[in-house]
């Protein structure tokens, strides 16, 4: 596992090198936030490893997208910032290529999908640039973009599949593996395979032996299908939705046939926990697709225990209503938040002495609800259902027996 590795000879016929990630480092160095490369002592010791963690969601617009974006507005050439730049997208490259170039002072137009939320057409808007609502899918904004492209002679700006796009995402490891030169594996999110590309160029050069390690959500497995040589859908609601690409760059996916040791699949469980992990242990907001590195680990931990590893933390725009849901699944997984189901007799007092029981143990009742009506049970049988706050998955099994050990039928009603 430790053996020497010699650059593959695919790997340097990329049309990106270390030198172009180099340049960008010194073209966009003074106008982006440095992020910090931290060791984290506790999952460290979850996972058996050390675990550094880059803090790109500290980033002015909160994600990496900013390198790529800046660099590739800075090589314009004069007549086409005038006329101005647009690109396709409803997430962090949209708002990494408004606020440079609002700062540039390069118009930016963005096509975004009707259905879009609000907030992101907002928060582009905030950074100057202006958005077209077109169509209901991406691709249909896709397409779009790229027909106002050519009537009114702006550069398109690709989110991931172009080389000066590319050479800035690589940014990102020369900064980790100067703050952090002891890492021996990468583990980085893809979706349409730009930060993997360019951080793997770096990476590679630098220390050719280190390993790099791509990560997908197991309902958006686009560029694990495309190495692997399978044949997977793509589909569903994830919670990384920043790396829920349906297909792959046509350039990417050469970078990542090049570099790559290996993609692994994490489910939307573990991107849960990891991002709750995050918030908890670190006091830092990622959204999904920046807790994908963490999830890998946590998924599969015997593939990383007493290596060195650099995560990523490439984005912390989650929704707020969307990050308190996960928050409280995490608490009910870990048994800290409950839902028991238990069946009563419909007489005076039964919830009283069921109360006493929660009381006897210590333990918060939260919310209460009876159901008589649309139940199986008998017409005198009724469930009640209480939420409750425990301390810990064992005090939870300690209040379930002490309910079972009154003659009470209880049950817990699990998350899916």
């Amino acid at each position: 596992m430790n053996e020497q590795k010699m650059i593959p000879a695919d790997a340097m016929a990329l049309p990106v090198t270390i030198e172009d990630v180099r340049a960008a480092q010194a073209r966009i160095g003074a106008s982006i936030v440095r992020t910090p490369t931290l060791l984290s002592r506790t999952l460290s010791e979850m996972i058996g490893a050390k675990v550094y963690l880059k803090f790109e969601n500290l980033q002015f617009t909160a994600a990496y997208k900013e390198r790529g974006a800046l660099n590739r507005l800075l090589l314009l050439s004069a007549e086409a910032r005038k006329k101005g730049v647009i690109a396709a997208s409803a997430g962090n490259h949209a708002q990494g290529l408004a606020y440079h170039g609002a700062r540039l002072g390069v118009p930016v137009t963005i096509v975004m999908p009707k259905p879009t939320p609000t907030v992101k057409v907002m928060q582009t808007q905030g950074h100057g640039a202006t958005v077209v609502l077109h169509g209901e899918k991406f691709e249909d904004a896709y397409d779009h973009s790229r027909k106002l492209e050519r009537e009114r002679g702006l550069t398109f700006v690709h989110p991931f599949d172009e080389p000066d796009i590319i050479a800035g995402q690589g940014t990102v490891a020369l900064e980790m593996l100067q703050d952090a030169p002891e890492i021996d594996t990468l583990v980085v999110p893809i979706g349409g395979g730009g930060l993997f590309s360019g951080m793997g160029v770096a990476a590679r050069a630098i220390k050719p032996d280190i390993r790099l390690i791509g990560v997908q959500a197991e309902l958006y497995p686009s560029m694990y299908a495309n190495v692997k040589g399978e044949d997977l859908a793509c589909d569903g609601d994830t919670l990384a939705e920043g790396i829920a690409v349906k297909q792959p760059g046509e350039m990417t996916r050469k970078f990542v046939a090049a570099l790559a040791d290996d993609i692994v699949l994490v489910s939307e469980r573990y991107l849960e926990e990891a991002v709750s992990l995050l918030l908890q242990i670190e006091k830092t907001v990622v959204e999904g697709a920046g807790a994908a590195g963490l999830a890998a680990l946590l998924a599969h931990k015997d593939r990383f225990q007493g290596r060195n590893v650099g995560l990523v933390l490439c984005g912390g725009n989650i929704d707020t209503r969307l990050l308190a849901n996960v928050l409280l699944r995490d608490l009910v997984r870990s048994g800290r938040l409950a839902r028991l189901r238990i069946r009563l007799q419909d007489r005076p007092g039964a919830l009283f002495h069921v109360a006493r029981i929660f009381d006897e143990q210590q333990v918060n009742i939260i919310e209460v609800s009876h159901q008589r009506v649309f139940t199986t049970l008998p017409a005198k049988g009724l469930i009640t259902d209480i939420e409750c706050e425990t301390r810990d998955r064992a005090h939870l099994d300690q209040l379930t027996a002490a309910l079972a050990a009154a003659g009470y039928e209880v049950s817990p009603v699990e998350l899916a």
